[in-house]
């Protein structure tokens, strides 16, 4: 998946699948790369919008969504 770098303390970089509706973030921190499934295109642009990525992370996405570490 393509992902794109993002401004943010919390994450470097962000992507979307809309066809399977999965989210992509690479976390600054620690390098990990996790997968969010079940994420709609209104919510990612939502996400991609808002003030504080890291914010919207911690909450609206962080255990509301199926996960998958994948790096």
């Amino acid at each position: 998946m393509q992902r794109q770098t993002v401004t943010s303390s919390a994450l470097s970089s962000a992507g979307y699948d809309a066809l399977n509706k999965i989210l992509e973030l690479e976390f600054r921190e620690s390098g990990g790369i996790w997968q969010y499934f079940g994420f709609s295109r209104s919510t990612f642009k939502k996400f991609m919008n808002a003030e504080s990525l890291g914010n919207f992370f911690v909450t609206r996405i962080k255990g509301r969504y199926p996960e998958l570490r994948i790096k």
